[in-house]
């Protein structure tokens, strides 16, 4: 499979649009990888310098989190006012932006601003950058153009738990200035790679496609909120398990959290193009079948080995289930750019709030029983999911609808 795929990705790049991929890739290590993931080991030192208290820094997190969910519910109006492409560019400025905004010690209502702006922006960037370049694409081709878009989010959870430790030793602040500057160079990288205007091959729209599609969309939402809920437990609680719950110490905790992020890396690719071989329905479930299993072997074993398969499963597909919904939103809604993007970005409201209530409703369940009833609550969720596939698939076959 790597050499296919790696055979693909040089087509691809002969082909021209290799460059919009890698733009879109940028972005979502800027507004995603780094905007989000990157927060993460800033924490510790946030605390231990006395810039803010536990729970000032806790609320930072959320913060770029609910600028995140405001970003994907208004990046659509954005782009009826702009073109999609300058929109694009303002948010990775944004990011970058927020980062050197940061770099000193401010009041918390600036940093709590600021990480507000960073997550509309990844928000921005997660329901626009897709949509935009992969119509440009063929369609033979693209599972694997946007798994590798993807992957910018597990380059962003690689780089939190390996460069930014290092950056740290120097200062804050200087940490912080330096992943300004990585955010202003990805966003001068991928500034011309953004296409304009339609694609030669685009069909016309077909706005009566959208109404045979609704009940399929309608669990295709479930679905990614749920998934985003079984996840949860494994980006906010695993590190955190691994080094107190377990007592096996901090260092042994990161070392995991690189696993789950070297998943995140190799998965994108990985699922899209295997969606573009099986098709994405049957990928769909392969996704949601293999989560369950890694959040089961999580519940029942705590044995180093057994988190760390499971940690790795669960971050290939934490990005990597993106490429995967993409493929099934064209599958549902064939030949309509426009509706394929409304639902798109339908899609990732429904993860951005299935996010939010997962690590609220974990936050709540663990200061009561701690982490194994975490892990068997996103065994649910997933399982959940699956059913909710299975069951629409039947129903729609039944009715003939697609």
């Amino acid at each position: 499979m790597i050499a296919e795929v790696s055979r693909a990705g040089v087509q691809m790049e002969l082909n021209g649009p290799f460059r919009a991929v890698c733009s879109a890739l940028s972005a979502t290590l800027v507004g995603i990888g780094v905007a989000r993931f990157g927060y993460s080991p800033l924490i510790p030192p946030l605390i231990a310098l006395h810039w803010f208290g536990p729970a000032q820094a806790a609320y930072l997190g959320a913060g770029n989190l609910a600028g995140y969910l405001f970003g994907a519910l208004s990046a659509r109006a954005m782009a009826a006012r702009l073109p999609a492409a300058w929109v694009l560019r303002a948010a990775m400025l944004l990011v970058s932006a927020s980062f050197f905004a940061c770099a000193h010690p401010r009041p918390f209502a600036w940093f709590l601003g600021w990480r507000f702006l960073s997550g509309l922006a990844g928000g921005i960037i997660m329901v626009l950058a897709a949509p935009l370049v992969l119509p440009h694409i063929p369609a033979r081709r693209r599972g694997l153009a946007g798994g590798l878009i993807f992957t910018g989010v597990g380059i962003g959870i690689v780089l939190s738990a390996t460069v930014i430790p290092q950056l740290l030793r120097f200062g804050l602040g200087l940490t912080w200035t330096t992943l300004g500057g990585l955010c202003l160079g990805l966003t001068m990288i991928a500034w011309g790679g953004w296409p304009d205007g339609h694609p030669a091959t685009q069909s016309p729209v077909k706005t009566t496609r959208w109404l045979p599609a609704t009940s399929g969309l309608v669990a295709l939402l479930l679905i990614y909120a749920l998934d985003a809920i079984g996840v949860v437990p494994h980006m906010i609680f695993l590190v955190d398990y691994v080094a107190r719950g377990l007592q096996h110490g901090i260092a042994t905790g990161a070392f995991l959290w690189i696993i789950f992020g070297l998943g995140a890396v190799i998965g994108p690719v990985s699922f899209g193009h295997l969606g573009d071989r099986i098709g994405f329905q049957r990928m769909l479930r392969l996704t949601l079948l293999m989560q369950a299993g890694a959040l089961l072997l999580a519940c029942f074993s705590t044995a180093l080995w057994a988190l760390a398969l499971s940690g790795f499963v669960i971050g290939a597909f934490t990005p990597g289930i993106a490429p995967v919904m993409l493929g099934r939103i064209r599958d549902l809604i064939p030949g309509d750019i426009a509706a394929q993007q409304s639902a798109w970005r339908l899609t990732t409201i429904a993860f951005a709030l299935g996010q939010a209530v997962g690590a609220y409703g974990d936050s709540a369940i663990f200061a009561e029983t701690g982490y194994r009833p975490l892990f068997f609550l996103g065994f649910v969720a997933f399982v959940t999911a699956l059913t909710i596939d299975l069951v629409g698939a039947r129903r729609r076959n039944f009715s003939g609808t697609a």
